[in-house]
């Protein structure tokens, strides 16, 4: 059975269902029989998608990266707590949910092919912080989300999936970001189903 290890944290775009795996969906389109989440891990103990991972019987672990010296120490002990939920030491995906930390090029060289994330914006279109006020204040009719491969370049990897919606007059970020995180949950369910079946 393939491992997929999620990594989340507090905030950001993807709430605590995409953080966990949405086990229910993932039943749906099959992924249990050849594939399950393995754990969810975050940096910070209050992440909502721990909450969830709990509730729905997936391991979790909190690795706080303020007790870290270096970013380099920081991402060596998560990938040793990401590999220790496979029992090969290779999960089939990592999938980052609200991940709100940059990752060093060692730790995405060494997950190259198998760390996919997900971004409130229509990339390469406003990468970071901010998307939804950014989009709005630059007068964008459109938004959306993209799932895509991890590259050491900030939200610059290879396009894995798209979804657009309409930026409506008197958006706020809450409004449009609402309308992007329904359309997260459905493209980033597909591309995992679509990836673990390429394996």
């Amino acid at each position: 059975m393939q491992a997929i290890v999620r990594a989340v944290q507090q905030r950001g775009s993807a709430d605590e269902k995409t953080a966990a795996g949405g086990p229910k969906r993932g039943r749906r389109r099959g992924l249990n029989g050849g594939a399950r989440v393995a754990a969810v891990i975050s940096n910070r103990a209050d992440a909502k998608g721990l909450d969830f991972a709990r509730r729905q019987g997936i391991a979790t672990q909190v690795l706080d990266h303020t007790a870290f010296a270096t970013r380099d120490s920081f991402d060596e002990a998560l990938a040793g707590a990401i590999d220790s939920h496979d029992p090969q030491g290779q999960p089939a995906l990592v999938v980052l949910a609200g991940f709100m930390r940059i990752l060093t090029p060692g730790f995405v060289a060494y997950y190259a092919g198998r760390l996919v994330n997900i971004h409130p914006s229509l990339l390469p279109a406003f990468a970071g912080l901010n998307t939804h006020q950014r989009a709005i204040d630059a007068g964008c009719k459109v938004s959306g989300a993209t799932v895509h491969w991890v590259t050491a370049e900030l939200d610059h990897g290879p396009i894995l999936a798209q979804a657009e919606v309409p930026i409506l007059p008197g958006d706020t970020p809450d409004t449009l970001g609402a309308r992007v995180l329904a359309q997260e949950h459905l493209i980033y369910a597909q591309v995992i189903f679509e990836l673990l079946q390429n394996k």
